[in-house]
């Protein structure tokens, strides 16, 4: 399955971005994850989402801000980021994992995306 990134782009402290990442075949047989690429780290774990649409798991910088979620008749999962702050500029990247095992580690994943990238102005 391919994967495209989109949604990315520049925003003040403090507002909402909501990056989408769609398939060009069906997503319900794979559990979804987001990571990130930030100047401190390369594939930052961000967040989850299992085959069932249950969120597994989000990051502890995310403390609540962000929300992910999968339409998977549109085969599409989204990651809304609300009350971005600077530290979230990054090069935000989605991927399909086929067990549900460590989906915390970009190790699982098998199918990733190209990067859309956050900028987020203090």
């Amino acid at each position: 399955v391919q994967l495209q990134a989109s949604g990315g782009g520049l925003v003040q402290a403090g507002g909402s971005l909501r990056l989408s990442c769609a398939a060009s075949g069906r997503i319900s047989a794979y559990h979804m994850g987001w990571f990130r690429h930030t100047k401190e780290e390369d594939g930052e774990f961000v967040a989850a989402v299992s085959r069932s649409g249950l969120p597994d798991g989000l990051s502890d910088f995310v403390n609540g801000r962000f929300a992910i979620f999968r339409d998977d008749a549109k085969n599409t999962v989204y990651l809304q980021m609300n009350n971005l702050k600077p530290e979230d500029t990054a090069v935000y990247y989605c991927a399909a994992a086929g067990d549900y095992f460590q989906l915390q580690s970009g190790d699982s994943y098998l199918y990733w995306g190209q990067g859309t990238l956050v900028t987020v102005s203090s």
